[in-house]
């Protein structure tokens, strides 16, 4: 049977009923900000951007890496979407992810998504871009600058939002603030270390092949679609791979069962693909990368679909002014 546990976002029952609307209300105020703010600082040429790196981030993070002591992390992402396209479009990218992954996959509770969302799509974005500007002011604009600048905002990144976990749990009487916050701290200082290596290796792959598409590079626009295509099918072959991914618990499961709270996860109301899993599908790599396959193509279509209404309607509120 199913077991929350294995999923890697925080699940309901670590967050109580109202930590967890508070965390809804939070998220669709911030959702409508971010509509209104994407409309204005997106292109034309960015908006199939947004479903790639939707479609990227969700494949990527099935690939759990280990990271030591029996811990294994995965990426968060929110740093390198906010490098390309801004804060704002991180959180229209991210909630698409992470509702696809609630919805169909089981992984993180519905009660606690309004939570996972701001975590994951607000505050490490939004700290990893503040971080990235003062570093290219401070340290200026050139190639090792930029690396440095955004493997150091991947890291913090990871940190405030695995601090920002702590205080929700802390919150919901899951667990102690002075318990959760150094574990969860701790733990996720290593996690990120691979947050900052994959990070600095998707931007310095972009920049070689389509520096246009990251905000603010000011390089010239490339005629083209064929890298939509290209993206889609890179998310597609990192699914081939999750069947090795690291099977030892992430961050979170791992001072969930090391402060002994583990088990105040409830189980899902229903399960469509449970823990990356197609039910029909008895081998169970095969079954784990149809999952990924499936879920890839969703996530993408979804992020596509945001960003194309949030463009149309601007466009037409435009056009009737």
């Amino acid at each position: 049977m199913f077991s929350p546990i294995l999923a890697m976002h925080i699940p309901d029952g670590f967050v109580s009923l109202p930590v967890g609307a508070f965390g809804w209300l939070l998220l669709v105020l911030l959702l409508a900000v971010a509509l209104r703010q994407t409309r204005q600082q997106l292109d034309e040429r960015q908006i199939p951007l947004i479903g790639v790196l939707a479609a990227f981030i969700f494949a990527a993070q099935m690939i759990n890496f280990l990271v030591a002591g029996g811990t294994s992390g995965h990426l968060l992402g929110g740093a390198l979407i906010a490098i390309l396209l801004g804060p704002w479009a991180s959180l229209l990218v991210m909630t698409s992810v992470l509702a696809v992954q609630a919805l169909v996959f089981q992984d993180g509770g519905l009660v606690a998504l309004g939570f996972n969302a701001i975590n994951m799509g607000v505050i490490a974005p939004f700290v990893a871009y503040a971080v990235y500007r003062l570093s290219q002011r401070v340290l200026g604009s050139s190639r090792s600058a930029q690396i440095g600048g955004a493997a150091f905002a991947a890291w913090v990144s990871v940190i405030l939002a695995a601090a920002a976990a702590s205080v929700e749990l802390a919150a919901s009487n899951t667990a102690a603030l002075s318990i959760a916050l150094p574990a969860m701290v701790s733990v996720h200082m290593l996690i990120g270390i691979g947050e900052a290596l994959i990070t600095v290796a998707a931007l310095s792959f972009i920049r070689q092949v389509r520096p246009d598409l990251i905000l603010g590079s000011g390089a010239k626009s490339a005629a083209g679609s064929g890298w939509i295509a290209a993206g889609l099918v890179l998310a597609l072959a990192i699914t081939l791979i999750s069947p090795l991914a690291d099977p030892n618990p992430d961050g979170l499961e791992r001072v969930a069962e090391d402060q002994g709270f583990i088990e105040a996860a409830q189980e899902p109301a229903f399960n469509l693909l449970p823990d990356y899993t197609v039910p029909l599908i008895e081998n169970e790599a095969a079954s784990t990368i149809a999952a990924g396959i499936i879920g890839t193509l969703i996530v993408a279509g979804v992020g596509f679909v945001v960003a194309r209404t949030a463009r149309r309607s601007d466009g037409q509120r435009g056009g009737t002014a």
